[in-house]
């Protein structure tokens, strides 16, 4: 699913289940989830299966992917990525530095929130009133999770480019159901990359096979 949504040069590789044998982790990692139960663990280790797969694609060296500040995946120098994994899926995404600035995806299922609070935590009141109108014109999709899981998204590439906080409200997301694309403007001054400050990203979705998918991708000049 996730290929289906960004371009090359970029490499990804996902996985709908966990392996029989899990692939060996690096002593690294094993001590970052030495106290993990076993779901933890199985998402962590298969996740990063997928991240040195879509790493080798590219040529890069098999190396610790060890979680930093905030959680966000550490990369071999001169690679940059985004991962992602929920039940049932796990994806991870690749490209080399100078040919890609940023990248962030991500997965929910594509289920209610199951907590009608939460809409109003990631939610603005105009992004309220665009999901309500999106569920009676297109009732297959799950709008509130779809919302989420880009707002992820933009997070996963505005950490790198930032390294701070960006709050579910300091977004403001419109959703293209019809062109599965979403375009989100910040609400706060943004990173500057290559001498061009970014406002806003653009970034496409899909819902299939339970699931609702996320993806922006950014590239040296404009935004993808």
């Amino acid at each position: 699913m996730i290929d289906e949504l960004l371009p090359a040069p970029l490499a990804a590789v996902e996985s709908f289940g966990d392996p029989a044998e899990p692939p060996p982790l690096f002593p690294e990692e094993e001590a970052v989830i030495a106290r993990a139960v076993d779901v933890r663990r199985r998402e962590f280790t298969t996740v990063r299966h997928c991240a040195r797969r879509a790493l080798a694609e590219l040529g890069g060296p098999r190396v610790p992917l060890l979680p930093g500040e905030r959680g966000a995946p550490g990369w071999p120098a001169g690679f940059l990525g985004s991962m992602t994994h929920c039940r049932g899926y796990r994806a991870a995404v690749v490209g080399r530095v100078g040919e890609v600035t940023g990248v962030g995806i991500d997965a929910e299922p594509n289920e209610p929130l199951r907590d009608a609070g939460v809409l109003k935590m990631i939610a603005l009141p105009e992004e309220r009133a665009m999901l309500a109108g999106l569920a009676a014109s297109h009732p297959s999709v799950a709008w509130e999770r779809l919302l989420f899981s880009a707002k992820e998204s933009v997070y996963k590439v505005w950490y790198p480019l930032m390294a701070k906080w960006l709050d579910f409200e300091e977004a403001r997301l419109t959703i293209d159901p019809e062109r599965g694309t979403f375009h989100a403007e910040l609400l706060v001054p943004g990173p500057v990359v290559d001498g061009v400050k970014i406002q806003s990203f653009d970034g496409r979705w899909l819902a299939d096979r339970g699931l609702v998918v996320t993806a922006i991708s950014l590239f040296p000049g404009l935004p993808d």
